[in-house]
């Protein structure tokens, strides 16, 4: 087999890795009543607990309007809240409700034992190199220009500019 051909076999066994996933999860946050880009949000959220919607905007590389329209819908199906700023008058906090706490701590859970079923069996040894080997592949695709900040910024192209 050729280089070429191990590259392109490669490849093909990342393009199959990443439809496989992304496809599961999407049917998986459409089934509790989000898309990728709500489930974002919480998750954002979680890590950071009650924000203001520009650092979720600035967390998520979206533009002000873009989180507006995210925070709209996710307190419209009762995931989140607006609550007043403690310190600052002017501006609201987002925050959890139960429903949405409840969803953030069950995704977490999901993801811990998907990383489990995926990696438990593997030996230490072959996870590093995967691990080593997908973070040559990422450098390599960031020196090309081509990582998450760019793709948010090509289909956000307000993510820039402040509101």
């Amino acid at each position: 087999m050729t280089s070429l051909q191990k590259h392109t076999e490669a490849l093909g066994r990342i393009l199959e890795l990443v439809i496989v996933v992304s496809d599961d999860m999407t049917r998986t946050l459409a089934a509790q009543g989000l898309s990728d880009a709500r489930a974002h949000l919480l998750w954002e959220l979680h890590e950071r607990g009650p924000s203001t919607q520009r650092v979720l905007a600035d967390a998520l590389r979206v533009s002000a309007r873009n989180i507006t329209g995210l925070v709209d819908a996710l307190v419209a199906t009762g995931f989140v809240t607006r609550e007043p700023h403690p310190t600052d008058r002017r501006a609201t906090l987002v925050t959890f409700t139960e429903h949405g706490a409840a969803m953030t701590a069950a995704m977490e859970r999901d993801q811990h034992e998907f990383a489990r079923i995926l990696f438990a069996d593997m030996p230490d040894e072959r996870l590093a190199a995967l691990v080593d080997g997908l973070d040559d592949v990422l450098a390599r695709l960031r020196a090309h220009g081509v990582s998450v900040e760019a793709a948010r910024k090509a289909t956000d192209p307000e993510s820039e500019a402040g509101p």
